[in-house]
Order: C-alpha cells, then sequence, then structure tokens
C-alpha cells in the first residue's frame, strides 16, 4: 500500500529546509512519510551533491562583517558564479554563518557550516566553499566593505572608530602591501634595488644623479606600498602615519579578505 504524502508534510519539510517542492515530496516518499528520515535523505544527498561539485572553481562570492564596537568578526563565503553571490539563499546562509562565528567564535561555526553550505548547494547547483574567518577584538574598532567582495577591519589603540572606518575604507582602496616600512624585510628590498638599478643603468647621467634618480625610484615605490607613508585618501595633505599622530592613535590589528 502507498504511502499518502499530505501537503502538511510537504510545507513542514520545506519550511525546515527550504529545498523544493518536489525534492521534499520525493524525499517523504522515500521515507514513507517519516519527516524526521526524510531530513536525514535530504541531508544525505546534499552531501552527495556538494561532494560531486567540489572540484569546481570558486570565483565569485561575498564577505559579511559583524561587529557590537568591541569584537568584530569577518566571514567570506565564495560560489561560482555573481548570480549566486546575489541569490537570497546564498546571502542569507552567509548572514547566518557570520551570526554564528560572532555569536560562538569561528571555530564552532566551522564545525557546523558543512551541513548548513551543503543544504544551499543542493539548491543553487554551484560549489559553495567557506572562506576565510578571521576574529579582530579592541576597544576602538571600525570596517569597511566595498562591494560586499572586500572586507576590512581595524583595530586601534587610541582614537575613535570613525578613524578606524575612514583606514579601514582607505586600505580597501589603496591596497597597501605593507602595514609600515618595518614590515619590508631585507631580500624585497635587495630585489627592488636590483630591478630599479637595471631600469637606471642605461640613462646617459652623471653616476651621482643616477644614484638620487634610483633612491627615488626606491622611495617611491615603497611609499606607495605602504599603508603608514600612503597619502590619506579623503585628505591629500596628510599622510596615513600623520593621520594617527594627529589623532593619537596607532594601529593594532588590520584583517582584510577580498574575493
Amino acid at each position: 500500500m502507498s504511502i499518502q504524502i499530505t501537503t502538511e508534510q510537504i510545507k513542514e519539510l520545506r519550511d525546515q529546509t527550504g529545498i523544493s517542492v518536489m525534492q521534499c515530496k520525493r524525499a517523504l516518499e522515500e521515507a514513507e512519510g517519516d519527516v524526521n528520515k526524510a531530513l536525514a535523505i535530504l541531508k544525505k544527498t546534499s552531501s552527495d551533491i556538494a561532494q560531486k561539485k567540489g572540484n569546481r572553481e570558486v570565483k565569485d562570492g561575498r564577505v559579511s562583517v559583524k561587529t557590537d564596537g568591541r569584537k568584530a568578526v569577518l566571514v567570506s563565503l565564495h560560489c561560482e558564479t555573481d548570480f549566486v553571490a546575489k541569490n537570497e539563499d546564498f546571502t542569507t546562509l552567509l548572514d547566518k554563518l557570520a551570526n554564528e562565528a560572532f555569536v560562538n567564535g569561528a571555530e564552532k561555526m566551522k564545525s557546523s557550516a558543512k551541513d548548513m553550505i551543503d543544504s544551499i548547494i543542493q539548491k543553487t547547483g554551484e560549489n559553495i566553499v567557506l572562506g576565510d574567518v578571521y576574529e579582530v577584538s579592541g576597544n576602538v574598532l571600525g570596517y569597511y566593505i566595498h562591494n560586499n567582495k572586500t572586507g576590512v577591519i581595524v583595530s586601534l589603540e587610541g582614537g575613535n572608530p570613525e578613524l578606524a572606518k575612514d583606514i579601514a575604507m582607505h586600505i580597501t582602496a589603496m591596497k597597501p602591501e605593507y602595514m609600515s616600512l618595518q614590515e619590508v624585510s631585507e631580500d624585497v628590498r635587495k630585489t627592488m634595488l636590483e630591478i630599479f638599478e637595471k631600469e637606471v643603468a642605461n640613462i646617459d647621467k652623471p653616476a651621482d644623479i643616477k644614484k638620487k634618480m634610483l633612491d627615488g625610484k626606491i622611495a617611491t615605490y615603497f611609499k606607495e606600498k605602504t599603508l603608514t607613508e600612503q597619502t590619506f585618501i579623503k585628505d591629500g595633505e596628510i599622510t596615513i602615519d600623520k593621520l594617527l599622530e594627529k589623532n593619537n592613535a596607532k594601529i593594532k590589528e588590520v584583517k582584510r579578505y577580498s574575493i
């Protein structure tokens, strides 16, 4: 005798999973009307589908930041296309993952993320992968997100949240490779010196002039790549170093991620 599957059962299962009506109906039929068994079937199906799509490249996605002013969490989630990155199921998933990481910590969130992600893979048909997760704590925090693709969190000693947000926005726009000149290793300096020496070598100028040109090229290169040496994007008259000094602030920590 065949089991009669009711619309109420299908609705209950769909409300719990968000998966399509027909998938819920098939799972209930296989489970002979047992909702809990149907949930287990759908979970296994989601896992199987996720495994098959696991090798597909994820080039798109979104980042999210949650903060209460004393702690901030950045979570990144990757997918295959911008279409899915804008999908409500995907954005809701990212929001849930970010909330879970903020409330219970990144490690606990990661342990439960797979089941949450697998069900959305089943719905969207795309591979979805959790990216990096960062936690930052401090008395002065600010963050900035650009196009939902790049997120930066800045923690300061001194200053205020508005300053931290401004610096996060600057980092997003200017993409510094180093926070300060002290971070530049001797190997990097040596490599860049060799590159610029080759550029200057064939210039028909006296040795002292070529030396000044070389020094200028090196200084300009690292000024453009180093946060504290960069000109503040909101005020062309001041560097980030001087901005921090003016506000009696120091950078304690920076976390950034780009899809």
